[in-house]
């Protein structure tokens, strides 16, 4: 029977993977191991020992506290404050591969570009 934190951090190592765009293969080659250990974490199937996840946060680029962001009912960064907001955002939203991949998009574009992108969103939001 998986253990929920073991769930819990084989998400989190998922979508720090799809984040960065790295594929399962290789982040495996990254770590030394095979890509089939990697699914079997990402499913909670398989614990991760300490030094793994060490790892495979250092291959991902993250502090290995990010792999346990959102335990114990902690509230999401991502998730706003205003209530009508949170109603419409995903209460797991790196759990959402579009998010993600909009986010890749979003930070792949040059910085003053993505200011006055980030700005349109506010204001289409605000008129919404």
């Amino acid at each position: 029977m998986t253990h929920p934190v073991d769930v819990h951090v084989g998400k989190r190592i998922r979508h720090r993977r799809w984040l960065v765009g790295m594929t399962q293969q290789q982040l495996a080659e990254k770590v030394g191991i095979k890509f089939q250990q990697i699914q079997k974490y990402e499913t909670g199937a398989n614990r991760v020992s300490a030094s793994r996840l060490w790892d495979i946060a250092d291959a991902l680029s993250t502090p290995v506290s990010f792999f346990f962001e959102g335990m114990d009912g902690e509230d999401s960064p991502e998730v706003p404050s205003d209530a009508q907001i949170a109603n419409s955002v995903p209460r797991d939203i790196l759990g959402d591969k579009e998010a993600l991949d909009l986010i890749r998009s979003y930070y792949s574009i040059p910085e003053h570009q993505r200011r006055r992108l980030f700005e349109l969103a506010r204001v289409l939001s605000d008129v919404a």
